[in-house]
């Protein structure tokens, strides 16, 4: 990667341009510079050139970019470690981003706030900038210099002008422009650079040269170059053709053709090369003398660059063209130099450009072998070159032999969320390993062999996750615990990432089963492993299963710590969206909605949906569901919150039964809010009534149609559990309290509404008191006390005083006779100055609705009232409230 940040070497032939230099200095006064011209204009010499007066201040940093840095988050993660390389300090919350497709926002801001806050600018130089053509990484480099201020001088060296808006910097002033035109050698410069050369030619010929060439750097050099080797230089001047087709025939027909053979065989055979070290020059030629020839081509200036650290790169015109002759001319020998290409840089460590040629060289086996040996077959699944690999193995024909490809296969086919044609992918490599195991080879790779059976169990605990199987995921998990004491420990050190996915798949499969004591186990597990940029994504996972699990326990205040320790490690690893960030955003969602913080929760619910993607774990999609339905219910309005509600899938409904509990549970509470009691209990027929949601929410059904003994019966099994802060919990206990309250046992419902404010007070559970508000409102009022420990109820469950007005004050005249009213219009009214509704009131006294409209108007009459509020001011004057 060294070799990306490297400022070029300038030749010992160059010429040094004084004026351009200027140009550039005074030019980073200002936010941008833009050095733009055709290839071989001499861009990257003269910017090189200028940037030798900054470069080692630490204020400085350059950037060669290529064809792959085409996505955002592999052009950030390139730009910051040239920052770094060069000594630009960065502080610790900017790394890079996690996914290549994408930037987070936050991490722009953050790098803009630090450039912007430094005393002295940075100076960025992007060489081979018109390589990146995606409008998303222009409109970010703006936003970074709008915001960085003065902190961030940008020099862009490109062929074509990037899709800034170069003009708005016009208009301001704040651009500095090096065109071709600048570029163009003078006449005065070419003779310099034929000076250089050794080349004692007319100056009339250098400027009919320079002329006809239109002071184009690189034919002015290949001219330079041609007249060396010719018998006659001023002939060689005087004759030199312009044009691109001119230009190329020159330079294979004499640059090439007067190389020695061994020079013209490496350079052919190095032309697939984005960079050529010796070592690796000798594997593709298969002789000892890449070394010696490089360093002569470098010291010739015959189209080579040396890069710094023994590397060098050939002129992209020239090694196009010789790319262009290798695949016409010599395709045997084109697909042979990739195949030795990426045995070498896979030995070398250098795994994505080795499978990069691998697949140029239709070596599929190979590739794969190699793949899955580092134990790098996550990289296909995320990553910041997920999307790169699986497109590359997508070509590898279906019928390519072995274990290894097999294994490939498999990964495409969990990435594409397809577990059955995985587990059969996956069946075909262990048979085949089966087979060679057998075969009494003692000369077997046994290490190799451990490699891929330990990715095959990686692989079947994620196929688990998919279908939902426990029994798989421990299985898989277990094998995988043999396999590692097989492998050397440097390299399951050097791999985290297989643990972090192993104990994040097992734990999201025993989450999904109901299993949650032995899910939070392996879910922590995966928390520990070391914090590296592979095991981000199982990391953030983990920590959001932690967070429901602890949400659904009624530990709301760990459960908000673990959904926003996951948001953190999603930022900070820059995990695209589409990674499960709406997971966290899902639990603090929860979080909000059981404390009635019901704004916030809405907030984060939509960030959850914007979040969530299309793949994403079932139970996130279905529990999100469940929080958009149980927002609205907390907000009464009780149809929209069964409109939200989606009935889980038959897989879920199989793989989660405890999920589909849920989302009866809720249905139920909107049915019951809504009065529809009975519907409420049909929305239960499939659930499990032994289960504790469920059987809190029938019993409330039983309550709301008079059934009180029905009710407790349905309460029982709850008696068992051993804990009592959780939101099921405390609905239990108000449940029971209404129960006993309905059967006459005042007393015992108080008590049993007091430890349910005491059990709900650690954590704030305000839903639960919300549901239970129509009754509930009534034993408040009875006993102010009651809630006086516990400010986080919302105001209207909690007695306000009445009004102390003596008969006769108002404006209201009362009648002169008061008839009595009955025991049942006085709960009515007393319900109608608690503010609740008319069905409300139906309910709590389980009544048709018509039968309290009747006692309503009753009452109205009775205290020469027309509407009930009048009713109720005048009923608190005579203290029949």
């Amino acid at each position: 990667m060294a070799v990306r940040f490297a400022v070029p070497v300038l030749p010992a032939e160059s010429v040094h341009r004084p004026r351009l230099v200027g140009r550039l200095a005074e030019g980073v006064r200002g936010p941008l510079v833009l050095v733009t011209g055709p290839a071989g204009a001499g861009k990257t010499l003269l910017a090189a050139d200028w940037f030798r007066t900054v470069c080692g201040t630490g204020r400085a940093a350059w950037l060669t970019l290529e064809q792959s840095d085409n996505e955002p988050g592999r052009f950030w993660t390139y730009v910051l470690e040239a920052m770094r390389y060069h000594g630009v300090p960065l502080p610790a919350d900017i790394q890079a981003p996690y996914d290549p497709r994408g930037a987070d926002p936050a991490l722009l801001g953050r790098l803009a706030a630090h450039l912007h806050s430094q005393d002295q600018p940075v100076v960025l130089v992007l060489d081979e900038f018109d390589r990146i053509a995606l409008p998303q990484i222009a409109a970010e480099l703006h936003e970074l210099i709008r915001h960085a201020g003065a902190g961030l001088r940008l020099v862009l060296v490109s062929r074509t002008d990037p899709l800034l808006p170069l003009y708005r910097y016009r208009l301001t002033g704040e651009l500095t422009c090096v065109r071709a035109a600048d570029l163009a050698f003078s006449a005065e410069e070419t003779i310099e650079l034929f000076t250089t050369h050794g080349l004692a030619v007319t100056e009339e010929s250098i400027r009919a040269l320079t002329t006809r060439l239109d002071g184009w750097a690189a034919g002015l050099r290949l001219a330079a170059l041609a007249a060396q080797e010719a018998p006659d230089p001023e002939a060689s001047v005087r004759d030199f053709e312009t044009g691109q087709g001119a230009v190329a025939d020159f330079l294979t027909n004499e640059v090439l053709a007067a190389q020695p053979a061994e020079t013209q065989d490496l350079l052919l055979r190095t032309c697939v090369l984005d960079q050529i070290h010796p070592d690796l020059a000798d594997a593709l030629t298969g002789r000892r003398d890449g070394a010696r020839i490089l360093d002569d081509l470098d010291r010739a200036n015959a189209f080579l660059t040396p890069l710094g650290h023994s590397w060098y790169r050939q002129h992209p015109l020239f090694a196009e063209i010789l790319r262009i002759r290798l695949h016409v001319r010599q395709p045997d020998l084109e697909r042979v130099v990739h195949v030795r290409a990426a045995r070498w840089l896979g030995e070398h460590g250098q795994l994505m450009a080795a499978l990069t040629h691998a697949a140029q060289g239709e070596d599929w086996e190979f590739a794969a072998v190699l793949l899955v040996r580092s134990l790098a077959v996550w990289r296909l699944l995320v990553g910041r070159d997920a999307e790169r690999l699986a497109h590359l193995f997508a070509a590898m024909p279906p019928e390519t032999p072995g274990p290894a490809p097999a294994l490939a296969r498999a990964v495409l086919e969990l990435a594409r969320h397809d577990p059955d044609r995985a587990v059969a992918h996956l069946r075909a490599a262990e048979a085949t390993l089966g087979r060679d195991s057998g075969t009494g080879d003692g000369n077997r790779d046994r290490t190799g062999d451990a490699a891929l059976r330990l990715t095959a169990a990686c692989l079947r605990a994620l196929a688990a996750r998919q279908t939902g199987s426990v029994e798989m995921a421990e299985a898989a998990v277990a094998q995988a615990a043999q396999l590692r004491a097989q492998l050397p420990p440097e390299l399951v050190e050097a791999h985290p990432e297989l643990s972090a996915h192993l104990m994040d798949d097992l734990g999201a499969v025993l989450l999904k089963d109901g299993r949650f004591a032995e899910a939070g186990r392996a879910l922590a597990t995966a928390v520990e492993t070391p914090d590296a940029p592979d095991t981000a994504q199982p990391r953030h996972d983990s920590l959001c299963g932690l967070g429901l699990i602890e949400l659904l326990d009624g530990r709301l205040t760990r459960a908000q710590e673990h959904a926003r320790a996951a948001m953190a490690e999603a930022r900070r690893s820059a995990l695209p969206p589409g990674a499960g960030t709406g997971a966290g955003q899902l639990v603090l969602a929860e979080v909000a909605i059981d404390r009635g913080e019901l704004a916030a929760a809405d907030a984060e619910l939509r960030s959850a949906d914007a979040a969530v993607g299309d793949n994403s774990d079932a139970v996130v999609t279905q529990e999100l569901s469940v929080a958009h339905s149980l927002l609205l219910l907390a907000d009464g309005k009780p149809k929209a919150a069964l409109d939200a509600l989606q009935a889980p899938e038959p897989a879920v409904q199989a793989a989660a039964p405890w999920l589909a509990d849920r989302v009866a549970a809720t249905a139920a509470a909107a049915h019951l809010a809504a009065g529809h009691p009975d519907a409420a209990l049909d929305a239960l027929r499939d659930a499990d009534r032994l289960a504790p949601e469920p059987a809190v929410a029938s019993a409330r059904a039983r309550l709301a149609l008079g059934e009180p003994e029905k009710a407790l019966h349905d309460l029982v099994e709850l008696d068992a559990r051993d804990t009592d802060g959780s939101v099921v919990d405390v609905q239990a206990m108000l449940t029971r309290a209404q129960a006993v309250d309905a059967l006459g046992d005042p007393a015992t419902a108080r008590r049993l509404v007091r430890a349910a404010l005491d059990a709900a007070h650690a954590e704030r559970l305000w839903l639960p008191f919300r549901l239970a508000a129509p009754w509930l409102c009534r034993v408040l009022n009875g006993d102010p006390g009651l809630t006086r420990p516990h400010p986080w109820l919302p105001p209207d469950l909690r007695p306000a005083p009445a009004p102390d007005l003596p008969l006769g004050a108002g404006t209201d005249e009362l009648p002169a006779v008061i008839p009595p009213l009955s025991e049942r219009e006085r709960e009515v009214l007393a319900r109608a100055a608690e503010l609740m509704s008319t069905e409300e009131i139906a309910t709590d006294l389980f009544l048709s609705v018509n039968t309290v409209k009747t006692h309503l108007k009753s009452i109205n009459r009775k205290l020469a009232a027309s509407r009930r509020g009048e009713a109720v001011r005048r009923a608190r004057r005579l203290n029949l409230l």
